[in-house]
């Protein structure tokens, strides 16, 4: 700041004849930040004028300009917003009103403390400070001394009192009085002091004249002390009156507060004893109806449900400080306990009892549905126990082990109930699978247990073994089971696919429908921690849940959840090894099964994990799903080892491999299975597996076949297959159709060229001579000079090979080709048709070679192109 000061004093100052006495860098409050300073300065010469200049930078920043001046009389205010905290903010009230925001609060103190010092030096109108503290206000400057205006800066004004006009007038009187006061200071100065001095005598004289009146006011300060000790006495005597009055008031007040705190206690006592009366009474007929209230009607039920809550509400009151040691309050305490304890032990009871009988009621209905692929409805037994529902949250919150022990045999009696209907409901299920009673006895399905077992040879009973096709070369596709196809058609799989959905459209309600009533009878549906934890799983054989608590205290918390599933599993604990039964049934029955059994599963997962993905039902449904899906890639996996397996008879020809044709229908019922499934990218994958492997052991077989040529192998089964492709339009397998495609054509060309060969033996030979003597160099036109192949020896080769003789030959061309081909792919004509090209494609290029090195011998051949054609068209339709 120093050095600021400085710089402005030298450009702005100084050329101005004025001298910089206080500086404040200060900004406009409340607008954007753009800072100038405001300088107190004072002129040079006189007379002194005091300004205040508003001085900023320039835009460029180089220097510094004079932006606006004001003359220090013109300021009517400064006010400092606050003289006690530190305040960077303060006004000046010119004309108008100036606010501004020094850069720190010394600053703004030192300015304004130089501003007050300028108004006592050089005004007569005194400026107005506004919340300026004290300790800046000097409240006189001593003549004679310099003080410093900026509170410690460099420059320094003489500070002294300005002469009124009287002073003036006088002062002018004297000198004009003294002719050497102007000339001569020093003898007008020793003029003055002996005058000073003789004012002083004549002073010091009139104050020894007024000795007079000094006693006399002396006197009359004695005669006053007089009469102030007469008044303290009167003062002393009416206060010893006041202090017996005191302490007859005193004792008044003292009486009037006992008898304000005596009622004060008569009140309280009087509410505590409403507050007892009121929420620790229990009405009689509610009594009646916790002691004799009858629990197997539903007015009965409303009214112990009413006594149950009004109990637990006198039970749960909050009492207040000391209320635990009235006697009365024990004794209503311990008859509350007892109500609690017998009513509780009444509920469990009956309880106990209705689910021994809605048990029995319900056994003796599942004679009905033992022919009937349903499970009974649960629905009037639910209905009729959620009467209790009330009940059962009252006991939970009362007396958590009767809880405890009725959820326990709850589960005791329904598991058996329960196990009961769904294995007769799997019997069921499993008979109509196999057809007949006569036949589930040939898989051992012996009593509800499910389990199969039969034997492999009672299985291989079924096996009906095809006689004359295809299909008895080689062990079946479809043979998983050692079970014939040729005795599983679209009907029975749309039955198995039926009755498997339908068990599974059974169970799924029936499992919803329980976890619904247990989450509302035992008061488990709300989201919030339960008064219980499970610290092991519940044991399904029978076992009992391990809990870490006292008997009849609430356990940790737990969540509502694992509480529904501990109790879904003990309950249904045998729905996960039945379907697992009569999944394994299903698969012995026809491995194709495993399709219909993963879609169906895989959808009624998918289904029950939308409603709730952690519940029983999804959970076994799931590990089910796992099983089902192991069953389905062992199925894969097995048609590929039987595709490794498969033999080919050395006498008859190959034709379709069975496999291919398997591939074919397994494909096809895949597709119609899996048709918007969830579960397609199984199928894909499995389609992936299975067609490398048919690729691989088509090849395999090909160069294993003796009867049949390895390209005929090759070309009818990848033309089999591509076709199927085709038609199927199966997108994941598009490389695989492309590549079918490719080995089709390579190998039917091969074939071609193959059986074909040189129908024209020695017309091939001369000709190949021809070609070699053009390859040596001799021109074309000159070989006919060449001794072994000039126009003679053409012609002798030409005359062996008349038209009957090649109709001969393409005649035993085609009966070989027909006794390589089977009849079921109808390649025949197909491959006729590639020969006939081939041998014209010979026929013109002997003609070519007959033009340029023969030219104009006339040598022909003696059949034509159209002698072929018909020769290869008579052939075709005479066989």
């Amino acid at each position: 700041m120093t050095a600021i000061k400085h710089a402005l004093q030298r450009d702005i100052f100084t050329p101005n004849d004025e001298r910089l006495l206080s500086i404040v860098n200060v900004c406009k409050a409340g607008k954007k930040k753009k800072n100038c300073f405001l300088c107190a300065t004072v002129t040079t010469e006189r007379p002194v004028q005091v300004k205040m200049v508003k001085v900023k930078k320039s835009d460029k920043g180089d220097f510094y300009k004079r932006q606006i001046a004001w003359a220090l009389r013109d300021l009517a205010v400064v006010d400092a917003k606050d003289a006690i905290k530190e305040n960077p903010e303060f006004d000046l009230h010119f004309e108008k009103i100036y606010k501004w925001v020094a850069s720190s609060t010394a600053e703004k103190n030192a300015f304004i403390s130089c501003i007050w010092k300028l108004n006592q030096r050089y005004l007569r109108k005194k400026i107005d400070f506004v919340n300026v503290s004290s300790q800046l206000l000097e409240e006189s400057v001593p003549s004679g001394e310099n003080q410093s205006v900026t509170g410690g800066d460099e420059e320094v004004v003489d500070v002294y009192q300005e002469l009124n006009a009287r002073e003036e007038q006088d002062i002018e009187i004297m000198m004009e009085g003294c002719e050497c006061a102007i000339s001569n200071a020093e003898a007008f100065a020793e003029r003055l002091s002996r005058e000073l001095q003789v004012l002083d005598g004549a002073n010091i004289q009139s104050i020894m004249a007024s000795e007079k009146q000094v006693n006399i006011l002396m006197k009359l300060l004695d005669e006053a002390l007089k009469e102030v000790d007469q008044i303290e006495l009167k003062l002393s005597s009416y206060e010893e009156m006041l202090q017996s009055v005191k302490e007859q008031m005193d004792q008044i007040s003292e009486s009037n507060h006992l008898i304000h705190l005596s009622n004060t206690n008569n009140v309280k006592l009087l509410s505590e004893i409403e507050f007892l009366v009121n929420h620790m009474d229990l009405a009689k007929g509610h009594i009646k109806a916790l002691q004799e209230g009858d629990l197997s009607s539903s007015r009965g039920i409303e009214a112990c449900t009413n006594a149950a809550d009004a109990l637990l509400q006198c039970m749960n009151v909050a009492l207040r400080p000391g209320h635990d040691m009235l006697q009365a309050v024990k004794q209503q305490q311990q008859r509350f306990s007892d109500l609690r304890e017998q009513f509780a032990r009444r509920l469990a009871s009956h309880l106990n009892n209705v689910f021994v009988q809605q048990g029995h009621d319900q056994s003796s209905t599942l004679a009905q549905h033992s022919v009937e692929l349903a499970l009974p409805n649960h629905h009037p037994f639910h209905r009729d126990l959620l009467r209790y529902a009330k009940l059962m949250e009252w006991l939970k919150n009362t007396d958590y082990g009767k809880y405890e022990g009725l959820t326990k045999n709850y589960m005791d009696y329904l598991s058996r109930l329960y196990e009961r209907e769904i294995k007769d409901f799997f019997e069921v299920a499993k008979i109509k699978m196999t057809g007949t009673t006569k036949e589930s006895k040939k898989f051992g399905l012996h009593g509800s247990s499910g389990k199969l077992t039969g034997s492999t040879s009672s299985l291989n009973k079924l096996s009906v073994q095809s006689s004359g096709n295809r299909r008895s070369q080689s062990s079946s596709l479809l043979d998983m089971g050692n079970m014939s196809a040729s005795d599983l058609d679209v009907a029975d799989r749309t039955k198995f696919d039926k009755i498997f959905e339908q068990v599974l459209s059974e169970l799924e309600p029936l499992c919803l429908a329980e976890q619904d009533f247990i989450s509302k009878f035992f008061k488990l549906q709300q989201h919030q921690s339960m008064p219980g934890t499970m610290t092991e799983a519940e044991d399904l054989d029978g076992g009992t849940l391990s809990r870490q608590h006292n008997a009849g205290v609430p356990p940790p918390v737990s969540s509502e959840k694992d509480m529904i599933r501990q109790m879904m599993i003990k309950i249904f604990r045998c729905i996960e090894p039945e379907l697992n039964n009569l999944i394994a049934l299903g698969d012995k029955i026809d491995s194709f099964n495993s399709l219909y059994m993963l879609v169906k599963m895989s959808h009624h997962v998918w289904t029950a994990q939308n409603v709730d993905p952690a519940s029983f039902l999804s959970t076994t449904l799931g590990n089910v799903l796992v099983t089902v899906k192991r069953n389905f890639d062992k199925c894969i996996s097995n048609q590929i080892r039987q595709m490794e397996e498969v033999k080919i008879s050395k006498k008859s020809k190959v034709g379709i491999l069975p496999f291919v044709a398997e591939f074919e229908e397994f494909a096809g019922l895949a597709e119609s299975i899996f048709k918007n499934a969830e579960r397609r990218g199984d199928l894909d994958k499995a389609y992936t597996k299975l067609i490398r492997g048919v690729f691989v052991n088509v090849e395999k077989v090909a160069n294993e076949s003796q009867k049949t040529p390895r390209d005929v192998v090759m070309m009818e089964n990848f033309h089999h297959i591509f076709a199927t492709l085709s038609r199927l339009k199966i997108s994941c397998l598009e490389a695989e159709k492309k590549e079918a495609k490719q080995k089709y054509t390579d190998h039917l060309q091969s074939y071609v060229i193959y059986s074909l060969g040189q129908p024209l033996e020695k017309l091939n030979h001369f000709f190949e001579g021809v070609e070699a003597r053009v390859a040596q160099g001799i021109r074309e036109e000159e070989v006919s000079y060449q001794l072994a192949f000039n126009k003679q020896e053409l012609r002798k080769v030409i005359k062996e090979y008349p038209g009957k003789e090649v109709k001969k030959g393409l005649d035993n061309l085609y009966k070989k080709v027909d006794k390589h081909l089977c009849e079921e792919e109808n390649l025949l004509q197909v491959v006729w048709h590639s020969m006939q090209d081939e041998f014209i494609r010979q026929y013109k290029h002997f003609e070519g070679l007959i033009a340029r090195c023969y030219p104009g011998s006339g040598v022909t051949m003696e059949f034509t192109i159209q002698d072929i054609l018909d020769y290869c068209s008579s052939i075709a339709q005479s066989h």
